[in-house]
């Protein structure tokens, strides 16, 4: 089976002679169809900078990145940025839902930028709200809802185009231990319906949720 997502050989270099940083140094990678990594590592380990390689927000410096199949190091920022909204899911620390839209239209908005006709937008919409416990939510904005039901709006929001990979960066780092719970749950429920999945965390109890665990240190995978 084909990868999801493969790095070969990725450096991320900022700087040049005695001010070079190798924020990723020789990092080689495979993520395979419904794995649920977790990524551990300090600060300055190299995590978040992997993170957003394989999120299609930064570019590799030297080395190959392959999404689906494609070798991004060649595509133009449109083309990157309709992968992000079709191949990937992201979901954040801080939410980074829109204060005046409803659930439902925070939820909907990925499928605009797709294109999707607003009867399916709705109707999906609707459907992922269901999925993360939040049916009766549908029309409150975000200031209406408490922190972990904005983290579930924004993980409905993340799968809303069954994305190839759905890539977590410290989800419950602004939640409580009874709201982490829930929102884990969420993760636990979405690797077993088949998504591919990568969540960031310092915290020892989220990373022993998944399947596998990737400790970053100075660049690289250590273990």
């Amino acid at each position: 089976m084909e990868p999801v997502a493969e790095l070969r050989h990725v450096y991320k270099i900022y700087g040049s002679g005695d001010t070079e940083v190798r924020a990723v140094n020789d990092l080689n990678l495979t993520v395979q169809p419904g794995e649920y990594l977790a990524v551990m590592g300090a600060s300055g380990s190299g995590k978040s900078t992997a993170m957003n390689i394989l999120g299609c927000l930064d570019r590799p410096t030297d080395g190959e990145y392959i999404l689906q199949g494609q070798r991004i190091n060649d595509l133009d920022d449109n083309a990157l940025a309709g992968l992000r909204n079709t191949c990937l899911g992201f979901v954040f620390q801080q939410f980074h839902l829109l204060p005046h839209l409803t659930a439902l239209q925070n939820v909907e908005l990925p499928m605009v930028y797709a294109a999707v006709p607003a009867a399916e937008r709705r109707r999906r919409a609707c459907e992922a709200l269901e999925r993360v416990g939040l049916g009766q939510r549908l029309h409150n904005r975000p200031n209406q809802l408490s922190g972990g039901q904005q983290q579930r709006v924004a993980i409905a929001r993340a799968i809303i185009n069954r994305p190839a990979l759905l890539l977590a960066d410290e989800p419950t780092g602004a939640l409580d231990s009874e709201t982490t719970e829930e929102v884990l749950a969420i993760f636990d429920e979405l690797h077993r319906d088949g998504i591919t999945v990568m969540l960031v965390t310092h915290e020892a109890d989220v990373a022993e949720r998944a399947e596998r665990i990737l400790r970053f240190r100075d660049g690289r995978i250590a273990a």
